[in-house]
């Protein structure tokens, strides 16, 4: 990888940030060693595994640069790819992903369902990729300034991206075999990035305006309770059925009373939202650049 950098005219300051996640096959002390003979080599180290998402946004925190490349320490990316991939940012986007085209995983553990969870992620986000289990990609840092990361979202980045207004491109990318360590990814983590799915897809419609979500079930919920009602009036008057002979009534009470549950449950997160807000100093909306103002440069 140093030798990749070195050899780009265009890239005169670079920093290279190694993450150790509480590794305990003595990586991190080789890392140190290679900090105490180079300071552009960088090493955290995390007191236990964290985890790739608190990996990642440790590097993304502690980065100094205006440009910032992720990839995976398991020698399956090519650095060869990185100077491509940050030469396509000139092109007008924000982030640049990698797409393994030609993978070197096991089709049916690794592939297949890479394949599933790809073509599911785009359609839910609306944020087209081939490849969002690619970590090597690349970034504007301000893109990256109102990202948190947490479980395992790293997946996810370009999404939150493109949400901020950012454009996402995407670029094929080398892809090597395995040769050191195992995966821990296959399909016994399908129900995680599942669960992931449908909570991105929550914060998409509804992190902003969780009463206009959870406010539409509740509405949704009073008008099945209101025909439900009007169906036991018809089965009373015109079927002679009383109120005790048919469940009807009992399911008026019981929708009316979810319905006000998530009325409830809106107002509480639309209530949560504007504090975190507020609390975190951050506005509701993401500035890509102004002119004639004070603190323009």
């Amino acid at each position: 990888m140093l030798a990749v950098f070195k050899s780009q005219e265009k890239i005169s300051t670079y920093e290279l940030i190694f993450v150790d996640d509480g590794s305990t096959d003595g990586s991190g002390d080789e890392l140190d060693e290679l900090a105490r003979k180079d300071p552009k080599f960088k090493v955290i180290h995390f007191r236990r595994n964290y985890g790739q998402s608190a990996a990642l946004m440790a590097g993304i925190r502690h980065a100094r640069g205006d440009i910032i490349v992720l990839m995976d320490a398991d020698l399956q990316n090519d650095p060869a790819d990185i100077p491509a991939l940050i030469e396509e940012l000139d092109n007008g986007y924000d982030v640049v992903s990698g797409w393994r085209r030609d993978r070197k995983d096991k089709g049916l553990t690794r592939v297949l369902p890479s394949l599933i969870a790809n073509w599911v992620i785009s359609r839910a986000t609306k944020v087209y990729l081939h490849d969002y289990g690619c970590t090597l990609k690349v970034y504007k840092k301000e893109i990256l300034t109102n990202v948190d990361l947490f479980g395992e979202m790293h997946r996810f980045i370009p999404v939150y991206a493109a949400w901020d207004g950012g454009r996402v491109g995407e670029l094929v990318v080398n892809h090597r075999p395995r040769t050191r360590g195992v995966s821990k990814y296959g399909l016994s983590r399908t129900p995680r990035v599942i669960l992931d799915i449908f909570l991105v897809y929550f914060m998409d419609r509804a992190i902003d305006r969780p009463i206009q979500f959870f406010g539409k079930i509740g509405f949704y919920l009073f008008g099945l309770a209101f025909l439900a009602g009007l169906w036991a009036l018809w089965a009373k008057f015109f079927n002679n059925q009383t109120f005790s002979e048919t469940p009807l009534p009992l399911l008026v009470v019981l929708l009316t009373l979810v319905g006000v549950l998530f009325m409830l449950l809106g107002l509480l997160a639309e209530i949560l939202v504007r504090t975190y807000f507020q609390s975190a100093g951050r506005p509701p909306y993401s500035l890509r650049d102004t002119r004639n103002f004070d603190e323009d440069s």
